[in-house]
């Protein structure tokens, strides 16, 4: 293994980015993996994602979290070493890992493929703690151990650095657009046109839909277009809400913002869905009959299952679909999250992990 020496218990020792509270800047540091059990996979990292809900969970917005705090959810690498019943990977594998780590197993929702709804409470990669109470830390580090069965395959033809996104953002748009049924004859929009929904466009076109960027201003429309976009209308234009009223067979929110709920509402049609896979901090507030009077639904999501997770990347290596992402260094996370919050990327920031050099600081 790269960048890790062994501890006495037969773990390891990784490097590791880490914040020790909400208004702390990160610190090059380290962290313990464990020694590999019978159905454990050890991963090299070599990219890790900047999600927007690392900063909500890194700056305590979500509510408490535990600290010292090593973020990353979106984590691409390779096979270092496998525990001695590991049957699906081997050494030099392209492997990826998401959101959680481990999961129940035994609920329905686990047993149907849904483990991001485990009804005991999945094992979040990060800020969270494993079923034996031990924290667990995420992909801004060296290297991460998770069971073989929460591990994803990175197929040929994506390369590593821009497929870490879609372990976060690529599943988070893929299973509502799939659930939802985009694809020939729907008209699908997407609110927003960040780290999220440019991959909604993506996908969304990809599946064959009808693809409308709804974003506050038409400045990036050349990339919505260059994305699969057919169409794009800037919010801040209240003509657009007239002019798309009842249009649309689905609507995914992918904006962390408040939003004025009713009015795209009414851009729905008959039997459409608005989907929220964006989290504001607030609460959001509608009229009952936005919803009654053309039998419109409102939905959440949450990322997707494993087995939906692997089914994206197989996605996205079919249709040549990865994020657009700017690479940069461990020491240039701090100011990365800054620009995020300032919507200043396009369109997902991602940490080359050989950027920690060798040796532990």
């Amino acid at each position: 293994m790269s960048e890790t020496s062994t501890t006495p218990t037969g773990g390891h020792t990784a490097q590791a980015l880490v914040t020790q509270g909400a208004s702390k800047p990160f610190e090059r540091s380290t962290v313990e993996r464990r020694a590999p059990r019978a159905h454990d996979v050890v991963i090299d990292i070599k990219f890790a994602g900047i999600c927007h809900s690392d900063i909500h969970q890194g700056r305590e917005e979500w509510g408490q979290a535990l600290f010292p705090m090593v973020p990353g959810h979106e984590i691409a690498g390779v096979v270092a070493e496998v525990g001695p019943e590991v049957s699906r990977y081997s050494v030099g594998d392209r492997v990826g890992v998401g959101c959680f780590v481990d999961s129940c197993r035994e609920c329905e929702n686990c047993k149907a493929g849904d483990e991001q709804y485990c009804l005991e409470g999945e094992v979040p990669t990060y800020n969270g703690k494993a079923y034996d109470g031990e924290p667990t830390f995420g992909g801004y580090s060296t290297s991460i151990v998770v069971d073989e069965n929460y591990v994803l395959g990175i197929p040929e033809g994506v390369e590593l650095d821009v497929a870490a996104p879609l372990l976060c953002a690529g599943i988070t748009l893929y299973s509502p657009l799939h659930h939802w049924g985009a694809g020939p004859g729907k008209k699908v929009a997407i609110i927003g046109m960040g780290g999220l929904g440019h991959m909604g466009v993506k996908i969304a076109a990809a599946l064959g839909a009808d693809v409308t960027v709804l974003s506050q201003t038409t400045s990036k429309e050349e990339d919505g277009k260059r994305f699969g976009a057919h169409h794009y209308y800037a919010t801040k234009d209240e003509s657009t809400f007239e002019e798309l009223a009842g249009h649309f067979d689905l609507i995914v929110n992918t904006v962390s913002a408040d939003l004025p709920i009713d009015k795209y509402l009414g851009l729905l049609g008959l039997n459409g869905t608005l989907v929220h896979v964006g989290i504001p901090e607030g609460d959001s507030s509608y009229q009952a009959f936005s919803l009654a009077g053309m039998r419109r639904s409102m939905a959440g999501s949450k990322i997707g299952g494993i087995r939906e997770t692997q089914e994206m990347l197989d996605f996205c290596a079919k249709h040549g679909l990865g994020a657009e992402v700017e690479v940069i260094s461990v020491d240039e996370v701090d100011q990365a999250w800054d620009r995020v919050v300032d919507s200043d990327v396009r369109y997902r920031f991602v940490i080359d992990t050989s950027t920690f050099g060798s040796g532990a600081d």
